[in-house]
Order: C-alpha cells, then structure tokens, then sequence
C-alpha cells in the first residue's frame, strides 16, 4: 500500500498540470479523506509560505458549497489539503458518456456558482477548477474542492503578486471560463476539444489561443436553447462576450432553472414578486396625473381621454391588464375576444376604472437611479417610435390603435427587463453590440440577437417574458401569438390571418426602428434587408418605407390624433 505521510493512498481521482487528487484513508481515524496537492512542488522556503498563507486563506472560507479543509501540511516538501467528501462523488465520477440532464447540471452549476462567488468574493480564486475537483452528494448538493492549492509555474518560484487586484481579478475570470468548461462536460459528456483537462482547454481559448468551443447540437440528452445559449456565451470565443464575473453566470442559470421549472409559465417567476411590488412599469411623468384628472370631468371626452393614457405606456398596459382580466372579460363581454384599443377599454371599465388604474400605478421613475431612469425613459421613446412606423405601414383596413397596441405589446418583455433587470439589460447590449475584427479586411464579428443575449443573460428570451405577463393578464392564444415578434433568423410570409397581418405589422415596425438604432454604417444595409423581408407579405415598398421613418417626429407624440 502507497503512503503520503500518515495517510494510505487507495485511489487517483484526477490530475491536470496544476493539481492532484487523491482518495486515502486516515489510518487515525479510519476516515476516507480527499487529498488535493498541487503538481508543481514550491522551489523556495518563500514560495512555499505563500502557498500556505494562501490556502489558509481559502480554508477560513465558510460555505455550504465549499468543502472544509479537515487537514494540511507539507509531507517531503509537497503541500496539501484534505477534504472530507463523506459519501460523495466526484463529478468525473457522475458524468456518463451520453451526458446528464440539463435540469440536474444547472442544479449543480448554481450551486457551484454559489460558493465560487463566495470565494472571489472574499478575494480567493480556486486557479485550478476540474470536474475531480467537485463533490456531488447523492442528494444532489455541491461543494468545490482544493481552492488555492495550485501552484502556477511562475508562482513555484515566489515571482508573483498574488496579492494584486488585478492578478484577483483575471484568475477570478479564468475559474468562470473553467466552470464554463466543466458545465460544458456535464451536459454533452465529454471534455471540450477532447481536453480532460480543463486548464489546458481553456489555454486553446482566445486570447492565448484561437479554439472555438460550442456545445454540440447532437448531445446523448436534450440541451434546450436558453441553456444553451448559457453555455456557449460562458466559453464563448470573444472575451468581451464572456460572463465577467461567476455572479452574473449565476444568475443566468438560475434565470434558466425558474423558467424551466413551470413549463410555459416559467418566464412569469423572474417577474412575479417585482410586478406585486413596484409594479410593470412606472407612470410617465404627469400623464397619469393629467388621465386621473379627466376621467373626472365630462364623459364626452373619451377620445381625447384614450390619446392621454396612450401616451404613459404603464397606464396604458395597466387599463388592458384590467380590462382583459378573466373577472371582467366574463363578467361583460363573454366570448367577445381580448379587448385591444383604449377606447373599448374606456368604455368597459368606465371613467372611475381609468382613474383607479392611474392612481394605481409606481411613481417615475419607480426605485430606478437616475442613469437607468435615463435608459428606460429612452426604451419608452423607442418603442413608441416603432408603434408609429407600424401604424404608417399598415394594410389599409386596419385599425390605427389596435396596431400601435399590438407593437408595444410586442415591447413588453423589452420594457420589463430595463425597468426589473436593467443591469441585466445593459448586459444584453453588450453582447448585441458588433466588435471590429482584429484581422484588417475581415468583416466585424457580429454581436448576438437580442434573444440569444437574453438566453444568455437571464435564462430566457425577453418575448417569452412578454408572452408570459400577457397569459398573465388573461390575453388569449391569439393575442399571445400576436405580441411574440417574428424572429429575425425566420422568414416572413404570407399572413393567413388577421392576426398573423397584425404581428407581422408591428414586428417590421419594430425592427425598422432598430435599424435605426445601428452604427450609420450598417443602418442602409439594415433597412434593405428589411424591405426585402416584408415587401411581399405587406405590399411594401421602398416609398412607403421613407415615408413611415419621414414621419417620426423629433419632439412630441402625437399619439392622440393617430389614434382617434
């Protein structure tokens, strides 16, 4: 029987370059522990004191999901650690060749992610994550193995800082591109480039190397597309895509495991508790006020009355939410079908239901800093913009306001994530944005569509979340069908229905405002691939196009006279 000090060796879990594992028993105790050891033995008596002052460091860390250190020391001149992994597995011990559920993994990643941010946090970094590095219970619980105790080449010989903020912060970053790799094995059960080790294939990464690493669309188990989405962007191969802290990859898995766990009406869990305390969204400076006000005077002033609440976009999602309601809508209009114009829902909740709907809503601009208020006043603006493009390009026959509804429901999930989550959605610009090509002549590397940077970031789409408040709201199929854009990558054709003219109406109105929104470069590029898209389903043509952008003016709406 092999020895290391006291301790009987009985099985090699794992190595990589930088660390060891090994499972021995205590012949004191008669307890199986895990010794983790680095690869790399200290050369100097002053390498050999960082390396302890570090994982002493790591050892006074307490947290559910990060094993104890029950012992360390140096045997012949190789520090270590122990962990009591009690009857626990190693994740190489848990992955099979066809991969695990995509449910059990994320389970695992978040609580994972919990104590690696818990260490980064407290400025340790684990500097050599592996999948035999992590202990899963039978019950499912994680804890993370042998923080701190690689010893990096350059660092054998005492040469760094590993006191710097910004040593922390990169060796921060390079355990979250390793978690990244590690959830990548779980789910497609195998390492990435056929690598074990997980430092080595994160070496063939950009910026030291130039692989490209994405979950195969063939996995032994199904891998739904927020997942993902998730996985890729966390070994993506443009750094400034990747998570940049185990924080916000965190949080996207847990975005993910709350709108998988309920099926359809997931995506309502992110948003639940924060629609019952502040509200959708805040009321618009004084429109709500000036609503609250008319709707105390004459009742002949019901056009009038709708154009005001058409413009604050919380009271006027707050009057469908009301009139839609299953209570009202089969109370007063069974089987009529969703209510979809303010005038109609004027005159079914009465001027009293108006202004309790406006004195109902969250001050501007809600708990918002002054920087977001800024970013959601202008997402109002924009969408707003895109409801009076859709109105202009609309079939004739069709009602002006039911359009611009139908467009700034299509807005609903986007508006909700930069009043609820608006660091989150600064996190999805990024990623959209296109990122000069390094290489001269080469076109830009393209950022991703808003929906894949939603996976990414919260777990699921933002027309998903639009979709969900609108089931929420009592809105039918339908109507839920109709405020789910036309995904930009699916091509546009021949509407059969009213409807499907509806949706397809208020999608190109939408997207012809974003392709305003791009680098003037792109901007022309952008409309004609529009115009392409929708001439045919639309009959739309390169005139009515200039004409509906023409026609978006630089100040006030005049959203009051189009709607009446």
């Amino acid at each position: 029987m092999r020895t290391f000090g006291r301790y009987q060796l009985l099985q090699l879990l794992g190595k990589s370059e930088q660390t060891m594992a090994w499972r021995v028993n205590d012949p004191r105790s008669g307890q199986d522990l895990v010794l983790v050891m680095p690869r790399h033995q200290p050369q100097t008596a002053a390498a050999l004191d960082a390396w302890i002052a570090a994982v002493r460091r790591a050892g006074r860390l307490s947290h559910p999901n990060l094993a104890a250190v029950v012992d360390s020391g140096v045997v012949d001149h190789w520090p270590f650690v122990a962990h009591d992994p009690r009857d626990d597995a190693t994740l190489s011990e848990r992955i099979s060749r066809k991969g695990e559920p995509a449910p059990d993994v994320a389970a695992w990643a978040v609580q994972g992610l919990e104590g690696l941010a818990f260490a980064h946090d407290a400025g340790v970094a684990h500097t050599d994550l592996q999948p035999y590095l992590v202990l899963v219970s039978p019950q499912g619980q994680v804890r993370l193995m042998g923080a701190a105790v690689a010893m990096p080449p350059d660092a054998a010989s005492g040469a760094t800082d590993a006191a710097s903020l910004a040593a922390q912060r990169d060796a921060a970053q390079r355990d979250v591109l390793a978690f990244g790799l590690i959830v990548h094995h779980a789910l497609a059960g195998a390492p990435a480039l056929d690598q074990p080790d997980v430092g080595l294939a994160l070496r063939e990464l950009p910026p030291w190397g130039r692989e490209i690493i994405r979950l195969p669309f063939t996995t032994g188990q199904p891998v739904p597309d927020a997942l993902r989405a998730i996985v890729n962007r966390a070994t993506d191969r443009q750094e400034r895509q990747r998570y940049r802290n185990a924080r916000t990859l965190l949080r996207a898995l847990q975005g993910w495991l709350k709108t998988d766990a309920d099926g359809g009406a997931g995506p309502l869990a992110l948003l639940l508790d924060r629609l019952h305390a502040v509200g959708l969204l805040p009321a618009s400076p004084g429109v709500a006020d000036r609503a609250a006000r008319l709707a105390l005077m004459e009742r002949e002033r019901t056009i009038e009355l709708a154009g005001i609440v058409l413009q604050d976009l919380a009271l006027t999602f707050e009057m469908l939410r009301a009139v839609n309601t299953a209570q009202v809508r089969g109370g007063q209009v069974a089987g009529a079908g969703p209510v979809l114009t303010i005038r109609r829902a004027i005159a079914m909740l009465g001027l009293d239901g108006v202004r309790r709907a406006a004195l109902s809503l969250r001050a501007w601009p809600g708990p918002l800093d002054e920087a977001n208020a800024t970013r959601l006043q202008q997402q109002f603006d924009r969408v707003k913009r895109a409801a009076r493009v859709a109105q202009s390009l609309r079939p004739a026959g069709y009602d002006p306001e039911v359009v611009y509804l139908v467009t700034l429901l299509q807005n609903l999930g986007r508006l909700a994530v930069h009043y609820h989550f608006p660091d989150e959605a600064q996190q999805i610009a990024r990623l959209m944005q296109p990122a000069p090509n390094p290489k001269d002549g080469e076109p830009d590397d393209p950022g991703m569509t808003e929906e894949a940077a939603s996976w990414a970031v919260l777990g699921t789409g933002i027309d998903d979340l639009g979709v969900a408040v609108a089931r929420h709201w009592g809105l039918d199929t339908a109507v839920q069908h109709m405020v789910r854009r036309l995904p930009l990558s699916a091509p546009v054709r021949q509407p059969d229905t009213d409807d499907d003219t509806l949706r397809l109406t208020a999608s190109c109105g939408i997207e012809a405002v974003d392709a305003l929104a791009q680098p003037a470069a792109h901007v022309q590029q952008a409309l004609q691939r529009l115009l392409q898209r929708y001439a045919r389903p639309l009959g739309l043509t390169l005139k009515d196009l200039q004409m509906a952008l023409e026609l978006l003016p630089a100040g006030a709406d005049d959203v009051a006279r189009r709607a009446a």
